[in-house]
């Protein structure tokens, strides 16, 4: 299986299943920080160790396979060119960190793309398993399944009072990350996000953009996770998370309902806007067409425009980014370039699921 097979699809094979809630909770992430005993933490390791810790784990997890996991295979970091790297960074199977710091890192992929275990990131592993929709329970039983697997193979960094160790000390404990990633486009539109973000961040949470830490919330999509992973259980973690995220579902359920009824003729002109847009656009800035397809799904959602996947905003959201273009053309892209693409393939992808309805 060659890296192309993973770059060359902007969905991945487990986003093209349902899950719970999937027209608010686009996706559920488990994410685990995990650092070997006998090896220096990536941040003081040397070129030599890198290596030695990338190998030390090929080495462990890909002599044997597991029906559960299924087939790994791994990729390194200084194997592969620049836009590769982003291309799988908008994808969400490696972090931004990884891609820009790591010379001496790696990934393991699963054949589905639903498990991804990053080598030599902030921390030796950040294995982390993605389902669809509301999936948090599952994705931790996934996980922890994983965790075990790996753990007979390879010795952690662990203390038997402050649990697993991590480079960074937000992470010590279990080294846990549960996170959802939500489009909220109703929450936003009446400007009740400014008041529910803050009293989220209150308990503990964190509210982020699409590409974790330091990323803005494009199209109107943020991922809610916990900050706190020293004290708790894995399971009380996620079981705060949850209760967090179904009064968001809830509230932006509610707030959907309430443009419907109160202001439907606004709603289905900003809507249809933003969908004549981009059905004639020749040139767009990845930054309007991401809220351009958040209005375009929300208008798929309740009901306003029919015939039309409701995935198109999770696979344009990938395709219009600035890795994927260029993936596709083939070559480095100035941004007016990358504009004009983005047009085209959006008109395009529009007018597919245009002639499918027909």
């Amino acid at each position: 299986m060659s890296l192309q097979r993973f770059i060359k699809e902007a969905i991945s094979p487990w986003m093209k299943k349902d899950g719970a809630d999937s027209d608010i909770v686009l996706s559920s992430r488990i994410r685990l920080a995990r650092n070997l005993e006998e090896y220096k933490f990536p941040l003081l390791a040397s070129m030599e160790e890198s290596h030695a810790v990338v190998r030390h784990i090929e080495d462990a997890l890909l002599k044997t396979s597991s029906d559960t996991i299924g087939k790994l295979e791994i990729f390194h970091m200084d194997d592969m060119k620049a836009n590769e790297k982003r291309v799988l960074v908008e994808k969400h199977l490696i972090s931004p960190n990884l891609a820009e710091q790591s010379k001496y890192g790696a990934v393991l992929l699963s054949e589905d793309e639903s498990i991804s275990i990053m080598i030599n990131e902030e921390d030796h592993l950040r294995i982390q398993c993605l389902f669809p929709g509301f999936e948090l329970n599952r994705g931790l039983e996934i996980a922890s399944y994983l965790d075990d697997w790996i753990e007979q193979k390879i010795t952690y960094a662990f203390d038997e009072k402050r649990g697993f160790l991590t480079s960074c000390p937000t992470n010590v404990g279990t080294g846990l990350r549960a996170s959802v990633m939500m489009h909220l486009p109703a929450l936003a539109i009446t400007q009740q996000l400014n008041r529910i973000l803050p009293a989220i961040n209150q308990l503990g949470l964190v509210v982020r953009g699409i590409y974790g830490e330091g990323s803005e919330a494009l199209g109107n999509l943020f991922q809610v996770s916990n900050q706190l992973t020293l004290g708790k259980p894995e399971k009380d973690i996620v079981e705060d998370l949850r209760g967090v995220v179904l009064q968001l579902i809830q509230q932006e359920r509610a707030a959907r309902e309430m443009l419907v009824q109160n202001s439907r003729l606004q709603l289905e002109d900003r809507v249809y806007r933003s969908f004549g847009i981009l059905s004639n656009s020749r040139v767009i800035e990845s930054k309007e067409a991401t809220q351009r397809l958040s209005d375009v799904r929300l208008g798929i959602d309740v009901g306003l425009i029919e015939g039309i996947s409701g995935n198109i905003l999770n696979e344009l959201m990938i395709l219009t980014q600035p890795g994927f273009l260029q993936q596709f053309a083939g070559e480095v892209l100035a941004p007016d370039q990358r504009d004009e693409r983005r047009a085209a393939l959006i008109r395009e992808r529009l007018k597919l699921e245009n002639e499918t309805k027909e």
